[in-house]
């Protein structure tokens, strides 16, 4: 069965919207409680270690599902599957704001984590099915990018004003409508398509799903038990390297890797979201417990990220795109991100907002508008588009996996030294050599 569009495309504005809109949901989902974090930790009685998990619940099942997510909508149907994961992240967004306790949470966050595993990959796809290549396309991508690059750090701000004002509770609430709003969008905005040929390889799915969800828990564990997961991990990944091998429909066709656009983008989204949602991780436990702003004054002084992130997407890099290679922009855009982030080093117990903190800010704000619309496109530049959601699924997995491994080893980082601020800088100084050592690998090779 060949993917086709049941009827044209009439609003496309309004496609845009609805794509947006969803991708807005997921990669706000991981920083909306940003700024609650403090709140909620202190809500159930949590330290730092275990507070992470808020986050990281949402972006190990998120991770983990990605390549199941991407296989079946090019399988099932794109909207179909799109419509099933918002639909999945909404429903789990409204246990979570319900929560009497932290295991139902941590449990509502994982839901929503599978949820936009299956409505990312879909998303993507379904962009370039609604828009043909060429202007309409790469003006609908720099959109999509600038929404889904300023999300994350949009999403703290709102976390921050809702928590100030209304409760942690009611950040959840508001993904839940948010959630109906795209939902109820959907129909008039997205065409019907059909799946591809083909079927979901349920062994390759099985072991890939569980290697990559056990090699985050693991990570972001700690202590001996760590190894043991990793090891596991090992195992299952080997397993699943081996099933897509083997099989006639894998869940992640490995010839991919072959791109070289492919495997650039998947290490800037990787490295991109080490060192961005490791520095708003930190940022409100510095803000709030050592500068003592509130939710609400920790969120809104991240809006000149926000801001920078979205003009910088919206109005640079698309121009910028006609006239250099992607490689070039990713390579530029991390080292601002780790830049940036080393700024950060100069944060002091009573530091000043205009001199040790918003430099960093603007600068790691430049640099992810500068590499999420640049990624992206190069995410499916040389990819068959039967492959297309899966290829986005790649890169959003190598995003996710960065929030939440990267973060994870920014978090022990930290706790390696018996200073508190002490470990924020040792943090701060892993993720920025690690952005500039990528961009380097970036810059260096040659487009396939």
């Amino acid at each position: 069965m060949t993917d086709t569009t049941d009827k044209p495309l009439r609003r496309p504005g309004l496609a845009l919207g609805v794509l947006a809109g969803a991708l807005a949901l997921d990669v706000s989902g991981l920083g909306v409680l940003n700024a609650a974090l403090p709140s909620i930790g202190a809500r159930f009685r949590l330290d730092d270690t275990t507070l992470q998990w808020v986050m990281t619940a949402y972006a190990v099942t998120f991770a983990g599902f990605l390549l199941v997510g991407g296989r079946l909508a090019d399988v099932l149907g794109r909207r179909r599957v799109f419509g099933v994961g918002v639909a999945l992240f909404t429903v789990s967004a409204l246990v979570g704001g319900l929560a009497p306790d932290i295991m139902v949470l941590l449990g509502a966050r994982a839901a929503q984590g599978i949820g936009a595993a299956l409505s990312g990959p879909a998303a993507l796809a379904l962009l370039t099915e609604a828009f043909p290549a060429g202007p309409a396309r790469n003006r609908a991508l720099s959109v999509y990018a600038a929404v889904g690059a300023a999300s994350f750090s949009g999403g703290v701000l709102l976390g921050g004003v809702l928590t100030q004002f209304l409760g942690w509770r009611s950040v959840l609430w508001f993904s839940v409508l948010l959630g109906l709003a795209v939902l109820a969008a959907m129909r008039a905005g997205l065409p019907g398509s059909a799946g591809h040929s083909g079927r979901l390889d349920l062994p390759g799915a099985i072991s890939g799903t569980l290697g990559l969800t056990l090699l985050i828990v693991g990570v972001s564990s700690g202590g001996t038990l760590a190894w043991s997961v990793l090891a596991a991990a090992g195992v299952f990944l080997v397993l699943f390297v081996v099933r897509e091998h083997r099989t006639a429909d894998p869940v992640l066709p490995l010839g991919l890797f072959r791109i070289t656009s492919v495997r650039a983008a998947s290490l800037a989204a990787f490295l991109q979201y080490t060192g961005s949602v490791g520095l708003l991780f930190f940022a409100p436990l510095y803000l709030q417990g050592m500068l003592h702003y509130s939710p609400f004054e920790s969120g809104l002084a991240l809006v000149p990220m926000s801001l920078a992130v979205f003009l910088t997407a919206n109005f640079a890099t698309g121009r910028l795109l006609a006239r250099h290679a992607p490689r070039t922009l990713m390579a530029v855009g991390l080292v601002l991100i780790g830049v940036g982030t080393a700024l950060w080093l100069s944060t002091p117990h009573d530091g000043s907002y205009v001199q040790q903190v918003l430099p960093g800010l603007v600068l790691s704000g430049i640099g992810q508008g500068l590499n999420f619309p640049s990624m992206t496109s190069a995410a499916l530049t040389g990819v068959p588009v039967q492959q297309h959601a899966v290829a986005g699924a790649v890169n959003v997995v190598a995003q996710q996996i960065g929030a939440s491994v990267g973060v994870a080893v920014m978090v022990l980082v930290a706790a390696s030294s018996g200073d508190q601020l002490v470990g924020y800088h040792l943090a701060y100084l892993a993720a920025a050599v690690a952005c500039v050592l990528g961009a380097a690998v970036i810059a260096m090779r040659r487009q396939a």
